[in-house]
């Protein structure tokens, strides 16, 4: 590559939730640039495509299985990733899962399926991992967020929690192990359009509303997160860490524009 600091030749990157959606684009933007992967999902039949993708790339792809709400898989798949490469380089920490009600409707259970998906799942994941760095004294850990780790939305309380707690643990693991050489910084992308939230896209209305609301007046493309993930899992961003990088399009500079704009 014509830029030595964006080159991840001869780095390994864990990729968690690389079934689909922003996964399957995070690990793509890391193979291009020259990374192996393993990547990770709850079923290892879901990630046949995407491996031979990548394999298709000239990288290495190895599938695992990972369910991030049970410390027993997330404990597996760290051993056999450990297995599979000598040294962990990059953690892509993505894999999530979201449920759209009115708080009043949120129940107990919707609350703990996405607390534990999203948060609690982020962490022994990035654990685990940091367990493997810290010997080589090296690593890039990067958490996904989304906007609404800074910004709420009616209807999605449980998940605004989650990501907002992403946000607040990112800086606190920063702290914890940059002493061991790793990085972890939380990427936050805006308003995507991925399996998760695809109906919304298909009702003209709501896709009016958020789009007038984005400052560049249009949501994110798949290659909108290519740089940030590269630059975050590369040597550019050795000094870096315990920050939040918001890709949204600006929609975080706040949402009242479309409406203050009309008046």
């Amino acid at each position: 590559m014509s830029n030595p600091f964006f080159d991840l030749s001869g780095r390994v990157a864990v990729v968690t939730g690389a079934s689909r959606g922003l996964g399957q684009y995070f690990g793509r933007a890391l193979a291009r640039a020259g990374a192996d992967l393993i990547i990770t999902s709850r079923t290892l039949d879901s990630l046949e495509p995407f491996q031979r993708e990548i394999e298709a790339l000239g990288r290495k792809a190895v599938p695992l299985e990972l369910d991030v709400r049970d410390h027993a898989s997330i404990l597996r798949m760290a051993a056999r990733a450990a297995e599979a490469y000598p040294k962990i380089d990059i953690l892509v920490n993505n894999a999530g899962c979201n449920v759209r009600k009115p708080a009043l409707e949120v129940t107990w259970d919707d609350w703990n399926l996405v607390l534990d998906t999203n948060l609690r799942g982020t962490f022994f994941v990035a654990q685990a991992i940091a367990r493997q760095m810290i010997p080589h004294g090296y690593g890039r850990i990067i958490n996904i967020g989304s906007v609404t780790s800074v910004f709420g939305y009616a209807g999605l309380t449980p998940y605004t929690a989650s990501r907002g707690g992403v946000k607040q643990m990112t800086m606190s693991l920063a702290d914890d192990w940059g002493i061991h050489g790793i990085t972890v910084n939380c990427l936050a992308p805006g308003w995507f359009r991925t399996e998760q939230n695809k109906t919304l896209y298909e009702n003209q209305e709501w896709y009016e509303y958020i789009r007038d609301r984005i400052p560049l007046k249009r949501p994110g493309a798949p290659n909108d997160l290519d740089g940030a993930v590269v630059f975050l899992a590369s040597e550019e961003s050795r000094y870096i860490t315990g920050q939040t990088l918001l890709v949204d399009g600006g929609i975080s500079t706040g949402a009242t524009r479309a409406t203050v704009a009309k008046k």
